[in-house]
């Protein structure tokens, strides 16, 4: 339906300055999203909404909704010289009038509607339309955000709780319903907080079409889905979560997008987000649209998305989604399938020179935030400064470690002997990057089973194991993530569409699981020897990493204060083993802070009665050792409390 419009648009009527203009052609506009989009405002006295919208290869745009029928033409948007920018006044439209954008490509007569791109709310789909909207709310966080630099620091605990919203917990006495943002709030506070974890991390909450990707395909980059409720409402579940002294971390999907009709893909006509040549702008693996980060009015929407959320939502952190794709050019492809750079490497230099100027900005504005990089390759540096050539980011998930630590445990213990490396490897390149050990939601979907189910043996050593597995990593060097219904050690898969299972609780090994895990979060918060040096080599030491034929590991965890030291000792075989003897760095008597065989926990209660003294007989290359039980399927961490018995 060819535009017919009411009449002349008034240039005068705008919220842009030339000076925004410039910085988003520049793409060097960090805030794009007080300008962009739709703004209730005041122009010439005349209450109403302003908009506007890039679209440079538009013949015509107009504004449509419920006000005119969505009818193309009746409110048409001027363009901004040349910038590519469309918009536009419209008198008497209030807050929560739905709309969308009329495109009128001037190539091939294509005509789309489509979502706002800067729309801070959407219809739940299958809706695609976009509301009028404003971010007013009264924050109530104020003591979490004077204080928040210290909670986010490298050298501080830091044990992530990683959240799908729609499954955490549902309300099945109402059709199993979706909770809302406000309904979850204080249910996940009060929960996360008896747990002992620092942080939440959400999957993507940024509005996408299809549930079933989790987040992970987003359409709406400056709106949290409608499906729980208004911006306002989670809102109030960050704030609810920092007046509980809980960190919040927010999922962000900067590599790719779906191709839904009315999302950013092809959006005047041309390919104007995503790369024309599918080689460079297609994945193989999603097949979702890949961002052209060489075009500079596309960094200027993704560096105003993160900073948005960081700004108008509170966030404390962004974790970066599938980095490795943005990496690399033949990421996923096979030879013939991609094209090389300009020196011809595999190297996306336009992404690498993207995710650089992200994490510059990010820590230049909001210096007491993380950014996590999800990268799963060998790629130096991505947790270093960018003017030592790194890429930035504060943190890495550490991959490699939760691959190689999966393996060996699904190892039947009896062959645990020949797979020792799988375990030592990591000590090799630990203290690379600035690590979190993540065990999260992707290992416990499509087909892999749940953690608890990874597990070899019968059911008393299925959990024993998931017990082992949780203090390894604990007491590993790096943060600590992992995925909620890890605490209830669910024997089935995740699965988005219902709730985790609660009532598993009831039952004593489960019960044992969450406690344990609530202690091992207590003790790293804590404990200065499990978190402060988390990013140096000096807060790790070996004791014994070779004891291979008992598949045994003994290691030191130290904090900045010398003699501030734990030791850890783990047995990843059902053998009981009496009068083992350990080396020791000091004398005196080393109590035994936590044993995951305590019979509170599930186990079987083998332990060292609190604790044991040193004697003078040097091992493993130090003076004193101790002699000791080591529990089955066990890991037991001891603390030096005094030389009251030694010289």
């Amino acid at each position: 339906m060819a535009e017919q419009p009411v009449g002349p648009v008034r240039h005068d009527r705008s919220l842009l300055t030339d000076h925004d203009v410039h910085l988003f052609n520049e793409g060097t506009w960090l805030r794009a999203y007080e300008k962009m989009g739709a703004h209730p405002c005041v122009l010439d006295g005349e209450d109403g909404v302003f908009f506007a919208v890039w679209a440079p290869n538009a013949e015509r745009v107009s504004v449509v909704g419920d006000f005119n029928g969505w009818t193309p033409g009746k409110h048409p948007l001027a363009p901004r010289g040349s910038s590519g920018i469309w918009e536009g006044f419209i008198p008497g439209l209030r807050v929560g009038a739905r709309y969308k954008y009329h495109i009128v490509s001037r190539y091939h007569g294509y005509q789309v509607f489509k979502a706002d791109p800067y729309g801070f709310w959407h219809e739940c789909p299958p809706g695609t339309a976009s509301f009028v909207w404003e971010l007013n709310y009264e924050w109530h966080d104020a003591d979490w955000m004077h204080r928040r630099r210290q909670a986010n620091a490298l050298d501080a605990p830091m044990q992530i709780y990683e959240v799908h919203l729609g499954s955490w917990m549902r309300a099945p006495e109402e059709g199993n319903r979706w909770l809302t943002y406000r309904d979850i709030a204080p249910r996940l506070a009060e929960h996360v907080r008896r747990m002992g974890f620092t942080h939440v991390e959400f999957l993507p909450v940024m509005e996408h079409p299809f549930y079933g990707s989790w987040g992970y395909q987003i359409t709406g980059y400056f709106a949290p889905t409608a499906r729980y409720g208004t911006p306002q409402d989670f809102m109030a579940l960050i704030d609810e979560l920092h007046q509980q002294d809980i960190g919040v971390i927010l999922d962000w999907v900067p590599s790719h997008f779906p191709t839904d009709e009315h999302g950013l893909v092809f959006f005047d006509g041309t390919h104007l987000y995503e790369h024309a040549d599918p080689r460079k702008g297609f994945h193989p693996d999603w097949h979702t649209a890949i961002f052209n980060y060489g075009r500079n009015e596309v960094r200027t929407f993704l560096l105003s998305s993160a900073m948005f959320w960081l700004d108008r939502y509170h966030a404390d952190g962004l974790r970066v989604d599938a980095v490795a794709s943005m990496l690399y050019l033949d990421y996923s492809r096979a030879p013939g399938e991609w094209i090389p750079n300009e020196y011809g490497g595999r190297e996306n230099l336009e992404a690498i020179a993207f995710l650089r100027r992200l994490n510059e900005e990010v820590y230049r504005h909001f210096p007491d935030v993380q950014t996590i990089a999800e990268e799963s390759t060998a790629w130096p540096m991505v947790s270093r400064p960018t003017y030592v050539g790194g890429l930035g980011f504060g943190l890495k998930w550490d991959m490699g470690w939760m691959h190689d630590t999966l393996r060996y445990f699904s190892h039947d213990p009896i062959y645990r002997k020949y797979h020792h490396h799988e375990l030592t490897f990591r000590m090799l390149y630990a203290f690379n990057e600035n690590f979190v050990l993540p065990l999260s939601h992707d290992e416990v979907v499509h087909g892999k089973g749940s953690l608890l189910a990874k597990m070899p043996g019968d059911d008393w050593q299925k959990f024993a194991n998931l017990r082992l597995l949780y203090g390894y990593q604990y007491t590993q060097p790096g943060k600590k993530l992992l995925f909620m219904g890890a605490e209830l050690a669910p024997w089935r898969e995740w699965n988005h569409e219902s709730s985790l299972d609660w009532d598993l609780l009831q039952y004593a090994p489960h019960e044992g699981i969450r406690r344990w895990l609530a202690d091992l979060n207590h003790l790293a918060r804590t404990k200065p020897a499990l978190y402060e040096l988390d990013c140096s080599p000096e807060g790790f030491e070996w004791i014994d990493c070779n004891d291979a034929e008992n598949s045994v590991l003994v290691y030191l965890r130290k904090s900045r204060r010398p003699g501030e030291e734990l030791l850890i000792v783990c047995n990843f075989t059902p053998v009981p083993r009496q009068n083992y003897r350990v080396g020791v760095p000091l004398p005196g008597f080393w109590r035994e802070l936590l044993n995951s065989d305590a019979r509170e926990y599930g186990g079987s209660g083998w332990g060292n009665l609190g604790g044991v003294e040193t004697v003078p007989v040097p091992w493993h290359g130090r003076r004193y050792s101790l002699v000791l039980t080591l529990p089955p399927l066990a890991i037991v961490i001891f603390e030096r409390v005094s030389d009251r018995s030694l010289p």
